[in-house]
């Protein structure tokens, strides 16, 4: 069978160039019996994958049964792939054949095959060797014939060097693999799916289909797509259904696409300009550097009110040139910041000076070990208490914390 015709029976869509060896692969290893693992993110269809090496194998008039090995509670997960005699525990008062017994000519799909717990990976690796399942309260074995298909969103090597996945198990389950490309490795085939799952819909439920303007169209596009074909599909449907305008534009679009992180994934910050996934890490370091920035600005900005008051006061603007004069040629040390020292003119927040141009740096000498992330926040806590005379209430509000927060973070540096 050529690659189109398998799209077309399977409602393949797409035609990255991924994607299409993916599928050629499967074909071309499907008439052997060779145990595959399909790899892959949740939701790219690696399940599709299992049906197209079962139905173009010499097992394809036998049974094709798919496990979902990560919604099988642990108790009972040997039970349902090996089967049990009556009597062998409590609840069992019939002989019930597993899943292995079920596919005996056939294959079997263990889906999330990562899940397993390692005491049934070490049973699993007995049946691919021998062919061999052993039911639960048995004590003869029983002869299978079964083609095993398996695959996870996990990165089982990493897996096995964590100690969580058998070497042994793995090379078994691994003699091919198939990659699935997510959706944002195979951008073009984003808005085809899209446009299937809108006219699917549309003929489902006798409404027009709904259509994207070009710039929701690019941002269709640029999302990371996480969730992969199966967030795609959920998110077409329900604009298709929710919507009373047929053509939907970005604002719209980005309504349905708040991306909200899993605890398997870092945190994610989508870019709406760029489209990008930006790591929790990243915009720490991000933070840090904008850290000493954001205290200056809040610096000339405290200055600005001063001068406001004075002149308010009725301080004439010579007065409060030849003051701020006078402060910028002071010589500061800044010596309770750890690892950094400010030389030369200080502005008015002792660390840089506005000037008519624009920002005009202070030179900066940094020591050998950076500051940390601790030693920075405590440093920023020392100056902002000083620059507001000790007012604690203040100094959480420039801080942008509370107040609750301020003291817990001045017990715990010793600054009370």
């Amino acid at each position: 069978m050529d690659i189109q015709n398998i799209k077309n029976r399977y409602d393949i869509i797409g035609n990255d160039a991924k994607l299409i060896f993916a599928i050629n692969k499967a074909a071309q290893v499907a008439p052997t019996d060779l145990s595959i693992l399909v790899t892959g993110e949740s939701g790219v269809g690696k399940d599709v994958f299992s049906r197209i090496i079962h139905d173009n194998s010499t097992r394809k008039h036998k049974k094709l049964v798919a496990v979902n090995c990560g919604a099988i509670p642990e108790g009972t997960i040997e039970s349902e792939l090996f089967g049990h005699i009556k009597g062998s525990f409590t609840g069992a008062e019939r002989d019930r054949k597993g899943y292995f017994e079920e596919a005996d000519q056939g294959t079997i799909f263990l889906d999330e095959v990562g899940e397993l717990p390692l005491a049934m990976q070490v049973k699993l690796l007995r049946v691919l060797e021998n062919g061999e399942i052993l039911p639960v309260g048995s004590s003869s074995a029983r002869k299978v014939d079964v083609r095993v298909v398996a695959a996870t969103n996990k990165d089982i090597l990493r897996e096995v060097h964590n100690g969580h996945f058998r070497e042994d198990l793995y090379y078994r389950l691994n003699q091919i693999s198939i990659y699935i490309p997510p959706l944002r490795e195979r951008k073009d085939d984003i808005y085809l799916l899209f446009r299937k799952f809108s006219n699917d819909v549309a003929e489902k439920y006798s409404m027009p289909p709904i259509s994207l303007t070009p710039d929701a169209r690019d941002y269709l596009m640029r999302y990371p797509w996480y969730g992969n074909i199966r967030e795609l599909k959920n998110m077409t449907e329900q604009i298709a259904v929710v919507e009373t305008e047929r053509l939907i534009t970005q604002p719209i679009l980005q309504n349905y696409l708040k991306y909200v992180p899993t605890e398997k994934m870092p945190a994610i910050y989508v870019d709406n300009e760029r489209g990008e996934g930006v790591t929790d890490r990243e915009l720490l370091l991000k933070a840090l550097n904008m850290g000493q920035s954001i205290n200056e600005m809040r610096s000339e900005i405290n200055y600005l009110r001063q001068a406001v008051a004075r002149l308010a006061q009725g301080t004439t603007i010579k007065d409060l040139n030849e003051d701020e004069e006078e402060y910028a040629s002071m010589p500061v040390v800044m010596n309770d910041v750890p690892h950094v020292k400010v030389l030369g003119k200080p502005s008015r927040s002792a660390e840089q000076h506005i000037d008519a141009e624009g920002f005009n740096e202070a030179e900066v000498v940094t020591d050998d070990e950076p500051a940390s992330l601790q030693e920075r926040e405590k440093a920023a806590i020392i100056d902002v208490l000083a620059r507001n005379g000790g007012k604690r209430n203040k100094t959480a509000r420039d801080l942008g914390i509370s107040e609750r927060t301020l003291y817990r973070k001045l017990k715990e540096y010793g600054l009370e």
